[in-house]
């Protein structure tokens, strides 16, 4: 999750990930690779060089990643257990959530 929280900062700040990658010194692919939550534990140097520009410390953005992780409320819990007994498979959420996406990204075009 702190890939997703990183491209939220990024964003945030109105860096490009070419401009990020560029001021961090690291390359686009693996930042594009971290935020994309491909790459899932890139070491404290890489975090460190991604929070310097950001202008916050690698604590701060491990600690802001971590309280993002999302807390099912009561209401998604029986959401999901009903889709579970219906047969739905990790593979059909991944799909529709991929969908979403998708539709979302047309949406901002």
């Amino acid at each position: 999750m702190i890939g997703f929280h990183i491209k939220e900062l990024r964003e945030q700040r109105g860096f490009s990930l070419s401009k990020l990658a560029e001021k961090a010194g690291i390359s686009k692919s693996y930042l594009s690779y971290i935020e994309r939550d491909m790459q899932k534990n890139p070491s404290l140097q890489i975090l460190s060089k991604i929070a310097r520009p950001l202008g916050i410390s690698v604590d701060q953005l491990v600690q802001d990643s971590i309280q993002k992780e999302i807390k099912l409320d009561q209401e998604w819990q029986l959401l999901i257990l009903k889709a579970i007994q219906a047969g739905m498979k990790k593979e059909d959420f991944l799909e529709y959530y991929e969908y979403i996406q998708f539709k979302n990204r047309q949406k901002k075009r």
